[in-house]
């Protein structure tokens, strides 16, 4: 592992092999290649890099990583699909490890509405009504479930690292069951594809010859997969419990024909979430939450973030986050009106890339269409 580490250094296109969040696994297949080279380490971020894989196994998450997922967890589960009472669009962009060439850079839409939906509410309990906190006791107290109804969306993501790319596509569908007056239970899937490209003509085999004798080009090369996720959301006023899981069908990778290389594989992501708000005075609210993720050979699995939110009176919000061995994220967001919202994340890593890499910005853009009863913020996500 250690000397495999060292090879790759020296191709630093593909150092997100073992270290990073998308194409994780895809690329092995060059790994018996690279050796043949006497790869220099041209950078001193190569080192460091180099001192994080030899710690870290083989296959590492194969998908993006996401620090403002608590503004939009249909991101990561489909079950959410149609959950509001108007049509939610999030557009968000992150750039990751900031000063590293080639460093994860991952950008994505999300579209989804419901079909059918139907609110008990006569008014909305959530207007920006002066002197009183729509998300205050009142919300608590007139809170009801939503109709069974159905829900539908699209989510389209691009993650690039170094040479690497892959787009991925997907329409999603849900069913929100009402179990009893105060909640709900929704199920969804999606289905779509991911797009995989190697762009040959970013890497360097060695005196400067983008080349891989292994593919005998330096042309993009591509490969199309399927893409699947499932998933589950039970909701009420105060608390969310939810399962997901994505890239369910397990599916071998690679660039290249020869069988003896053909080591690359794309594996299932599960994720857990739970989430309880409460009251801290009639004018600020909390929302500590916790996520579980679990990948297959992954260095730290299962993986543990902890989040917590407050936010004051449907109009501005203040969050943190720990990821379990890997750091610390601040987060920041403003709502306005009751048609768009804006949310910033600045992450702080604690692994030994952080004495090359200026952090992490993440920034989600949210419009609400359709917005029947006025609300501020998100009524189900919170």
């Amino acid at each position: 592992m250690k000397k495999l580490a060292l090879i790759l250094c020296g191709c630093i296109p593909n150092f997100r092999l073992f270290v990073g969040t998308q194409t994780g696994a895809v690329a092995v297949d060059s790994v018996p290649t690279a050796h043949k080279y006497n790869c220099q380490l041209k950078n001193c971020y190569a080192v460091i890099l180099c001192i994080t894989i030899i710690v870290q196994s083989a296959f590492a998450q194969q998908r993006p990583h996401y620090t403002q997922y608590i503004l939009n967890n249909y991101i990561l589960n489909p079950a959410l699909s149609g959950i509001e009472n108007y049509t939610d669009i999030k557009i968000s962009g992150r750039d990751q490890w900031i000063g590293l060439e080639g460093a994860p850079q991952t950008a994505y839409l999300s579209i989804h509405g419901p079909i059918g939906k139907k609110d008990w509410k006569t008014n909305a309990t959530s207007f920006q009504v002066p002197g009183e906190n729509p998300r205050g006791n009142s919300y608590w107290e007139n809170y009801t479930a939503s109709e069974s109804h159905h829900g539908v969306g699209l989510t389209i993501i691009n993650d690039k690292t170094g040479n690497f790319n892959r787009f991925t596509a997907a329409v999603s569908y849900a069913y929100h069951l009402g179990l009893n007056a105060n909640t709900n239970l929704s199920a969804g899937f999606s289905a779509g594809f991911s797009r995989f490209g190697r762009n040959g003509a970013k890497s360097d085999f060695g005196g400067g010859s983008p080349i891989d004798p292994a593919q005998e080009t330096n042309n993009e090369i591509r490969r199309l997969r399927p893409d699947v996720g499932a998933g589950l959301w039970l909701y009420s006023a105060n608390y969310f419990i939810g399962l997901s899981a994505q890239q369910i069908i397990p599916q071998k990778i690679s660039f290249i024909d020869d069988a003896a290389y053909n080591q690359g594989k794309l594996v299932p992501h599960f994720f857990a979430t739970v989430g309880y708000r409460f009251l801290i005075n009639e004018d600020i609210n909390a929302l500590p939450s916790i996520m579980i993720k679990y990948v297959n050979g992954t260095p730290t699995n299962p993986q543990f973030d902890l989040n917590i939110k407050l936010q004051y009176n449907d109009l501005v919000w203040v969050g943190g986050s720990y990821r379990l061995k890997d750091g610390y994220a601040a987060m920041l967001g403003l709502n306005v009106g009751n048609t768009f919202n804006v949310g910033y994340a600045y992450d702080f890593t604690q692994t030994p890339i952080n004495t090359a890499s200026r952090g992490t910005h993440e920034l989600i853009i949210g419009f609400l269409i359709g917005n029947r009863y006025g609300d501020t913020c998100p009524r189900n996500v919170w």
